[in-house]
């Protein structure tokens, strides 16, 4: 049996879409498959959640959600506006030992970012990835910023002694900007870790079935689909636009022959 824990570089940058893709293509390879949402905000009482939607596009999946706050905030701060301490670390593992009796494949989707407080306790969905000893797959933006924030979550899950299996662009619009080209190149170093897949903008209002087979074109073998990194790159991404000396430092330009001819010897003023 396997666990995922799907988290994001923020809020809003396509965990749920992702979710829903994996467990797609899971399905897809004939796999049971259940999503566990540890703590649903911002969302009424009666409308639908995230674990909801991913199991509306990936039709066979289980939903399971532990805990809804109307307030769109974090899980923690949500809680507390309600009297409450939040969803204490040992149900979100109680609850994925439950799915995992009648599961090949429990992925958990966290709330915004990979620190996020999900409880009084402070605890993070990195923390919730230690616990279940589940490696971590990491939502990300295309957009201008992305590599530091990509950076910058990669690095506190190692500091947390957790595993990033990859990275996967949450949202690839039809027509990227430069900086966008440029980034396809840079994310899986920044995270130290495979660019696993790229969903389409929009992919979410595709029916079931064409989002079954978006997904599986939009992610790679590592995670049930067939999308190939180095045919991205070479399709959508976009060279350096000057040589490179090393990984960061653009070649010197060549000292000019007069240069050679100055007295630097004497002082300067």
């Amino acid at each position: 049996m396997r666990t995922l824990v799907v988290t994001g570089t923020g809020t809003e940058v396509g965990k749920t879409a992702v979710t829903a893709a994996v467990a797609a293509t899971a399905l897809a390879w004939g796999e049971r498959v259940a999503v566990l949402k540890p703590a649903q905000t911002g969302v009424g009482s009666e409308e639908p959640g995230d674990a909801a939607e991913v199991a509306r596009l990936a039709q066979g999946t289980t939903p399971r959600e532990l805990a809804r706050y109307p307030d769109p905030l974090a899980p923690a701060t949500a809680a507390r506006r309600v009297g409450e301490s939040g969803v204490p670390l040992k149900a979100i593992a109680d609850a994925v030992a439950e799915l995992r009796a009648d599961h090949d494949l429990v992925i958990v989707e966290g709330a915004g970012g990979l620190l996020v407080r999900l409880n009084a306790e402070e605890a993070t969905i990195a923390d919730v990835a230690t616990a279940l000893d589940a490696p971590l797959l990491l939502v990300a933006r295309p957009d201008l910023g992305t590599l530091n924030h990509t950076a910058l979550t990669a690095e506190a899950i190692r500091a947390r002694g957790a595993s990033c299996t990859g990275v996967v662009i949450g949202s690839w619009p039809a027509t990227p900007d430069l900086a966008m080209r440029c980034n396809v190149a840079e994310l899986s170093t920044m995270a130290g870790a495979p660019l696993l897949g790229a969903l389409p903008s929009g992919v979410t209002r595709l029916s079931p079935p064409d989002f079954a087979a978006t997904a599986r074109a939009s992610l790679a073998p590592e995670v049930d689909g067939t999308w190939d990194a180095a045919e991205f790159a070479r399709v959508h991404g976009t060279a350096p636009a000057h040589p490179t000396v090393g990984a960061f430092r653009p070649s010197p330009p060549p000292v000019p022959e007069w240069w050679n001819a100055v007295d630097t010897s004497g002082p300067t003023r």
